[in-house]
């Protein structure tokens, strides 16, 4: 008798992450005994919560089977009473799933962004940090389909346009660690997960800021879905991670179209000309005025669609009109036909 269906299906999810991977780390024409590196070692972030627990109780079951070596990394963001002894209880259980290396990492929580992207900041600084410690060719992550509904809905509400509604790619990673974080759940639901636990019979810790009324995801994941389930159906969730896919793909390939336009509107001294800017589709020249800004050295986090509205506004509707103050100390003004954006 095969594996209970929940169970199944996060294997199956970690196994084809696993096997990316592999992949990507196998020379081209080599066999796998030529892979490089020989042993590649694939971290899970576990918090202790039901998701993540399945993700790591699937990385411990298939990594192995693989030649893959499976850790697991807890962050304690000592937000909470007792957090130092849970993040302990949480890296004994990893242990104990047989994952090696494993690590409880304690943060200091800034408070740039508000308390929710700063204990995110901190978090993904000591995965970062951890990786490279370890020497680890990926950080999977157990965000779920629910996760993925929830960040579309906050995108929505932030009104950043396209890119912000296509939630959380499977596949990403900053600047010198591209393809670092991996997220295999993102076509599961969060009850697969948790159900997944329970057949398993693995603890799991319900962190008490997803339930706090306080925090703007945990308002939107008890109140705010829920009534649009009410209110649509069953299938919101759904048809809102189908939504960050479609949205996905069509920022990448803007972002693409972007890239490649971008040495036609330059001149010979690589200046952006107005004229040619004003040519171009607004989704398309809105992106290379962002990429402008922010190699002039504006914070990408900082940049908001109403800042760049601002700056296509020089193109599109210039009156005269003075120069346009961006984060980062970065000024945008136009001059002679040219935009300029610099270090002010």
């Amino acid at each position: 008798m095969g594996p209970h269906p929940a169970v199944a299906a996060i294997r199956l999810a970690v196994r084809r992450v696993l096997h990316d991977i592999l992949t990507e780390h196998t020379s081209p024409g080599a066999s796998p005994a030529e892979a490089a590196p020989p042993s590649p070692l694939v971290l899970v972030a576990c918090s202790g919560g039901a998701d993540s627990t399945a993700l790591a109780s699937a990385l411990a079951f298939e990594a192995p089977k693989l030649g893959i070596r499976a850790g697991g990394i807890t962050v304690d963001h000592g937000l909470q009473p007792g957090s130092d002894q849970r993040a302990r209880e949480v890296a004994d259980r990893l242990v104990h799933l047989g994952l090696h290396p494993v690590e409880a990492v304690a943060v200091t929580v800034g408070r740039g962004g508000g308390p929710e992207a700063a204990a995110r900041d901190a978090r993904y600084g000591a995965l970062d940090a951890a990786a490279e410690r370890h020497g680890a060719v990926a950080v999977l992550l157990g965000h779920t389909r629910d996760d993925q509904a929830e960040t579309v809905l906050l995108g929505l509400a932030r009104g950043s346009g396209i890119r912000s509604l296509s939630g959380m790619a499977p596949v990403s990673g900053g600047p010198g660690a591209v393809g670092r974080y991996r997220r295999p759940f993102l076509q599961l639901d969060r009850q697969t997960a948790r159900k997944a636990c329970l057949v398993q019979s693995l603890p799991v810790w319900d962190d008490p800021h997803n339930a706090d009324p306080a925090y703007t995801r945990s308002r939107l994941r008890h109140e705010g879905l829920p009534a649009l389930e009410k209110a649509l159906g069953k299938g919101v969730v759904e048809a809102l991670a189908r939504t960050a896919q479609l949205s996905r793909d069509d920022a990448d390939a803007l972002d693409a179209w972007a890239g490649q336009a971008e040495a036609s509107v330059r001149d010979e001294a690589g200046l952006l000309e107005c004229a040619k800017l004003y040519a171009l589709p607004p989704a398309v020249r809105r992106r290379i005025l962002r990429r402008a800004a922010i190699e002039a050295g504006a914070p990408a986090g900082s940049l908001f669609a109403r800042h760049i509205e601002e700056v296509d506004k020089l193109i599109t509707g210039w009156r005269g009109q003075g120069a346009i103050n961006l984060p980062g100390k970065v000024v945008a003004q136009r001059q002679g036909g040219r935009l300029v954006i610099r270090q002010g």
